[in-house]
């Protein structure tokens, strides 16, 4: 099937206060956020038309700017509201949703006190991230050469666009090398996320997870580990070497994209996606999906 790219496509696009036509929506090439990544965004998911915890996300999207130090022209609701309406501009039931917002182009070098900003709310139709095939059987990762950056180095609390370039880099080695994504080790060495989602381990029946004191501390993880909790397992935040996936059973990664996705190897680390996580994958689903609606039967009275 032949991909159909970005930049030509039918539908619109929301793009500083209203819906324009998607071919007609660009932004200039000496544009700040191109040349010196400032720029942030987020990713959602609509389910049934929804957008699940659509609020929260624009909330983060506006501490996300506040880091970078530039604020948003348009309200969390404002930008719930262009979300909406986006998803019903494109006729879009089951979707992938992504805001960004950027310095423009009046001032081009490293300072641009004076740069307006923009935002953007493009939505479009979305699949799983993985198959469904390698989802439920796992899949391969392998460990980047790349480390997330200290907290005095980079505004690793926001999802800021730059801090994404060592997560491509990362993705490309690994899928070049066959493998589905890449674990990256955080500067000290220890286990911090996948390339774009967080990680978890089961241990002797416990789920454990980097503590999120360098990367993005993610929705879906916040999500996930409220659902381990109330069905009763125990979670535990802490520091985690690699050399702990030699005495881990099961292994999953989360995140808006990918959801629950169970992972079977890790270099020469084996898994199987075992009850924990399947426990988890199924619960995820069923949060997140629409309730079914009960049927009407023929004749019945209106």
């Amino acid at each position: 099937m032949a991909m159909i790219p970005f930049h030509d496509r039918d539908g619109v696009i929301w793009q500083d206060g209203e819906l324009v036509p998607w071919r007609e929506a660009k932004v200039h090439v000496l544009t700040h956020g191109l040349h010196y990544a400032s720029a942030v965004f987020e990713g959602e998911r609509s389910y049934g038309g929804e957008v699940f915890k659509m609020t929260e996300h624009h909330e983060r999207l506006h501490f996300s700017a506040e880091v970078l130090g530039f604020k948003i022209p348009y309200s969390v609701a404002e930008i719930d509201a262009a979300a909406e309406a986006v998803l019903r501009a494109n006729k879009i039931v089951d979707g992938y949703v992504r805001p960004v917002a950027w310095r423009g182009s009046e001032m081009m070098g490293v300072s641009a006190q004076q740069n307006s900003i923009h935002l953007a709310v493009a939505a479009w139709e979305w699949p799983a991230y993985f198959t469904p095939e390698a989802r439920l059987e796992g899949i391969r990762m392998t460990v980047s050469e790349w480390r997330r950056p200290a907290p005095d180095t980079a505004p690793v609390k926001s999802k800021a666009a730059g801090l994404y370039m060592i997560c491509t880099l990362s993705k490309h080695k690994a899928e070049a090398a066959g493998y589905n994504d890449a674990l990256m080790l955080d500067y000290r060495g220890r286990i911090a996320e996948a390339t774009g989602a967080n990680i978890f381990l089961v241990q002797d029946g416990k789920i454990h997870t980097p503590t999120p004191d360098c990367f993005l501390d993610g929705i879906t993880r916040r999500t996930v580990i409220e659902l381990a909790r109330t069905r009763g397992y125990e979670v535990v935040e802490r520091a985690i070497m690699p050399e702990e996936l030699g005495k881990t059973d099961e292994v999953f990664i989360t995140g808006t994209a990918v959801e629950v996705t169970p992972v079977r190897e890790i270099d020469q680390y084996s898994f199987t996606p075992g009850a924990v996580t399947k426990d988890l994958l199924t619960a995820y689903d069923a949060l997140v999906q629409p309730a079914p609606q009960p049927a009407v039967a023929v004749g019945a009275a209106e």
